[in-house]
């Protein structure tokens, strides 16, 4: 049965309305748009349905149990949840001592501190050794306005070269949940981004979407632009696709959810059909992430169409309120719509 008839836990609740979003903190604020519905915590809840038909599964996390959904897990399962302190490589050398044990942790964090203060202890303790250890990171790319500190514009790029280790970037709630539950019966080390709280839902509107390890998946078709995106940017070209349709402008949308394995042979299929501007679009660097990978892919498969990225730039972005940066950066939806329009002209 696929996860898109089981997420009656948590289905999407009401929209969110413009006063309460501008209330939120800048760290945990939503990136639903105005009228859009939003699921709470669909991590820590998929979790704890996996973890009721797999009593191997444990949670772990580094003093951010709330703040990565984990609380969720911790209320179901106390005696399998592990608070390990503000320690992330203590966290990662006890979730590889708890694989080799047969377990399966999901360990959490902060992508910034999973991918720059525990790079090596995930790189020589999970990864050599091939262990089935789930990371799963909050606060990935710009999604908080804390600065540098807690932006990780720089970790897709920093672990796509990590041999053995998996890669996943979920668009939404139904997204999410659906890769908690397939990263979980997945046998091997895998690094997935976490959207967290309220997290935006839109993928229910395409009844088919089912999350696959390793697939891209085709949203809407257009002979005109061809957005290859993941994470929230797959929400963002929706919307921006509705927009230049109404402007005539016909856009198909790439959903790319698994960073590492990246399914080339999808991307070639659709970034081959004549005529398209193709626009790879992600919440990262412009340097070593999604662009930069099917930027790779086409060159090395001598598929040559007119190609642009959208993605934050190769600099320590500003302190601020998102919706101020996402314009500032370019990655929001309008920022999206004009720069499209730009390059079609």
């Amino acid at each position: 049965m696929s996860m898109s008839r089981r997420t009656s836990k948590w289905e999407p609740r009401r929209p969110v309305d413009a006063s309460e979003r501008q209330l939120t903190s800048a760290m945990i604020a939503s990136l639903a748009a105005e009228g859009l519905p939003t699921v709470s915590a669909p991590f820590g809840h998929a979790l704890v349905e996996a973890a009721q038909s797999n009593d191997k599964i444990v949670g772990l996390t580094a003093d951010l149990g709330k703040y990565t959904d984990l609380h969720i897990f911790e209320k179901a399962f106390p005696e399998r949840y592990y608070q390990m302190g503000m320690a992330e490589q203590v966290l990662m050398s006890a979730a590889a001592g708890l694989a080799k044990e047969g377990f399966v942790p999901f360990a959490t964090t902060y992508a910034v501190f999973a991918s720059r203060r525990a790079y090596d202890f995930i790189c020589m303790a999970i990864a050599e050794d091939n262990l089935n250890v789930k990371i799963v990171c909050g606060l990935p790319g710009l999604t908080t306005g804390y600065g540098p500190s807690h932006q990780a514009t720089d970790d897709l790029a920093i672990f796509r070269a990590m041999p053995n280790l998996t890669i996943v970037d979920p668009c939404d709630a139904l997204d999410t949940a659906q890769a908690t539950q397939a990263i979980a019966e997945h046998n091997g080390p895998v690094y997935m981004r976490l959207l967290r709280g309220k997290v935006p839902s839109v993928l229910q509107e395409h009844e088919d979407y089912q999350f696959e390890i390793g697939k891209a998946k085709l949203l809407r078709e257009g002979n005109e632009v061809l957005f290859i995106s993941s994470g929230f940017m797959t929400m963002r070209t929706l919307e921006a696709a509705t927009q230049l349709e109404k402007e005539g402008v016909r856009v198909a949308i790439l959903h790319v959810p698994t960073i590492k394995p990246l399914d080339k042979a999808t991307i070639l299929k659709h970034a081959s059909k004549p005529g398209r501007l193709v626009i790879t679009a992600e919440n990262h660097s412009v340097i070593g992430g999604l662009g930069e990978a099917v930027a790779a892919t086409l060159m090395r498969n001598g598929v040559t169409p007119a190609f642009r990225q959208i993605a934050l730039p190769d600099e320590f972005l500003d302190a601020g309120a998102l919706p101020v940066l996402h314009d500032q950066y370019g990655i929001s939806t309008e920022a999206i719509i004009a720069q499209t329009k730009s390059w079609l002209a």
